[in-house]
């Protein structure tokens, strides 16, 4: 089984990539994002894709621009995530047949975002928002629209998000820093997933 929850491996290098993603399937955590600020990130993209193949969707965090949304795509990513709401960055991971997930914070940055393309929503920092703040702009989003929390969401407060109707949760911290091992990761993700698991009945 898989969760809606997307695995954040910032600082991730392309060495240890693979091993990690195979410990993240293994938990239930299908899709995989790479920050392009980590080490190498394009490459690290593409070695998931390829030792994942159909087991997870695998692609890029804080893609900013049209350019990085193509390099992403050629390195095989097949969703794109950012801080940020940017139309021509939808649009263009749209026609690269990718998902979109944009970060949003206000009601017309979601609404904007949903107009361009976007598949979902990172509400982002979700910190700063809180559950409320979801619930809130709940009222305005169509029917339908999937909402994940990402900063300040975890297995902390899964259960309050989830009741504010989030959808899912972007983990980076309390899943993966810059050298932890791929047994680490996998025992992080599996106590993730049944925190979710416990929120979520």
């Amino acid at each position: 089984m898989t969760y809606p929850l997307i695995a954040i491996l910032r600082g991730i290098t392309p060495g240890e990539a693979p091993a990690i993603g195979e410990a993240l399937v293994a938990a239930g955590l299908t899709t995989i994002e790479v920050p392009l600020n980590s080490p190498d990130p394009l490459d690290s993209i593409a070695a998931l894709a390829h030792c994942l193949g159909d087991r997870a969707v695998v692609g890029a965090g804080t893609v900013l621009t049209v350019a990085e949304v193509d390099a992403v795509a050629d390195a095989g990513g097949q969703i794109i995530v950012s801080p940020n709401c940017n139309r021509e960055v939808i649009r263009r991971t749209k026609a690269r047949g990718m998902q979109s997930w944009p970060g949003v914070f206000t009601p017309t940055e979601a609404l904007a975002a949903l107009e361009a393309g976007a598949d979902g929503l990172k509400l982002f920092p979700g910190s700063m928002a809180g559950p409320a703040g979801l619930s809130a702009m709940r009222a305005i989003l169509p029917q339908g629209t999937r909402v994940y929390a990402v900063g300040g969401a975890g297995p902390d407060n899964f259960g309050d998000w989830i009741a504010a109707s989030a959808d899912g949760f972007g983990i980076g911290s309390a899943l993966y820093k810059p050298g932890m091992t791929a047994v680490d990761v996998g025992a992080r993700a599996a106590r993730i997933v049944d925190a979710y698991r416990e929120a979520a009945k």
